[in-house]
């Protein structure tokens, strides 16, 4: 009969040995790495189904709470001053982009439309189908099957990675770059836009429109809609925020009340002037104001003493057209440069820090915050992939055996594998 002690002792040695990542040997705790523990999942087919079935939950669970939360702060009052992705909103987009209205319709063949992805898919699956069919039918050739080591289940487990890293880095792209799939209206405009002056050139191109059919300057500016004019302003390039800012865009430079105008600047001599506007990655830049040839007329100096062109010495005015400043004009000097700064973001919006005690440092849109995910999670998967890519084709090495071993071995009988030396003790 056993005494109680050896029954204790028994119960937590089983318990101690239960945990993969704790082995109890000579009343010691080992400690193992997670990356050695887990490799108990690679001998289970079922092991590793249900922990892909977890991770399944972990993120549809995420994204419906998420959901909930989401529509419990959002604020949908001024659909287009503080649309979604200025309250950082992130997985509404996706809910918005999923069809409820029929704001994105199909519209042919196109990677740039909606309609054109959904006959993407059906093409791709269509392919894919057709793969899985040949894929059953037809065996690889035995070099390739050897050589992969397709018997093993980690060579599957390394392809499905890549699988995900690959889909990871497109999702990433197509977010950062812009498409059909991520509509500024639901993500924010793209920093490219910003780049390269599209809604700049775009607004420009409808005054002057406006100004052919004979409208005066006040009446082509106040024909540019609000909103389109909130996506011409440097707050809303996703590249301004940084990855150590948390927040939504309304927690930086606050939320967005009203368009003030468009403000044209003359000097003293009549030429309209136009302030140079700041590139994406820099935080200050200087206030410089060319004419319609690009010559530089005037600038805010930062020597005083020094100034040939300064705002005062050139006699510059600024007068607003469209927005709430609509015919309004200054002369003033101080208050010329103050818009002349402003000018430098874009167009110039009033701006409300107060509500949410915004600190007025820039923050990036859901699509900065999504590239970013996606594309850490697809160099964390890359690596995985080469991880279990390379422990898969060398197994033998990292096994310990001998490459030129052709002596059967017995799979059990030696504590490291092909030692003769090492042969278990039957206790």
């Amino acid at each position: 009969m056993t005494n109680m002690s050896d029954k204790s002792h028994y119960t937590s040695t089983q318990a101690a040995s239960s945990s993969p990542g704790l082995r109890k040997e000579r009343g010691i705790y080992m400690g193992l790495p997670w990356y050695r523990v887990h490799t108990v999942v690679l001998n289970d087919p079922g092991r590793l189904l249900s922990v892909h079935i977890m991770h399944t939950a972990l993120v549809s669970g995420w994204a419906g709470s998420m959901a909930l939360y989401e529509l419990a702060v959002f604020d949908p009052s001024d659909p287009v001053l503080d649309p979604m992705w200025r309250q950082g909103m992130f997985v509404i987009p996706f809910m918005t982009r999923l069809g409820i209205t029929n704001s994105v319709g199909a519209e042919g063949f196109d990677p740039f439309v909606p309609g054109g992805i959904a006959s993407h898919h059906i093409a791709a699956g269509t392919l894919g189908i057709l793969a899985g069919l040949f894929h059953l039918s037809v065996r690889p050739p035995q070099r390739l099957y050897k050589g992969l080591r397709m018997g093993n289940i980690e060579t599957v487990l390394s392809s499905s990675i890549a699988a995900v890293f690959f889909a990871a880095f497109v999702v990433a792209g197509t977010m950062w770059y812009g498409s059909a799939t991520t509509p500024i209206e639901f993500f924010g405009p793209t920093r490219y836009q910003w780049d390269q002056g599209y809604f700049q050139q775009e607004i420009y191109r409808r005054v002057g429109a406006g100004l052919a059919e004979n409208l005066s300057l006040s009446e082509a500016w106040s024909k540019i809609p609000e909103k389109f004019a909130f996506y011409d302003y440097i707050g809303n390039n996703p590249a301004k925020g940084g990855f150590f800012r948390a927040g939504s865009m309304d927690n930086g430079d606050g939320i967005a009340v009203g368009w003030l105008g468009h403000p044209i600047f003359r000097d003293k001599e009549g030429r309209e002037l136009f302030v140079r506007r700041m590139p994406t990655f820099f935080e200050t830049f200087p206030v410089v104001l060319v004419d319609g040839d690009g010559i530089v007329r005037a600038d805010v100096p930062f020597r005083r003493a020094e100034s040939k062109s300064s705002v005062e010495q050139v006699g510059v005015t600024v007068e607003f057209y469209g927005g709430e400043l609509n015919g309004v004009s200054y002369s003033d000097p101080a208050t010329v440069k103050k818009y002349a700064r402003r000018a430098q973001l874009g167009e110039i919006f009033e701006l409300d820090r107060a509500t949410l005690k915004s600190d007025g440092v820039f923050r990036s849109s859901p699509r900065g915050w999504f590239t970013f995910g996606h594309a850490t999670f697809a160099l964390l998967f890359f690596f995985g992939h080469i991880w279990h890519g390379a422990r898969t084709l060398f197994r033998d090495v990292f096994a310990g055996l001998d490459p030129d071993l052709d002596a059967q071995v017995e799979f059990g009988a030696f504590q490291k594998l092909g030692d003769p030396t090492t042969r278990r003790q039957v206790v």
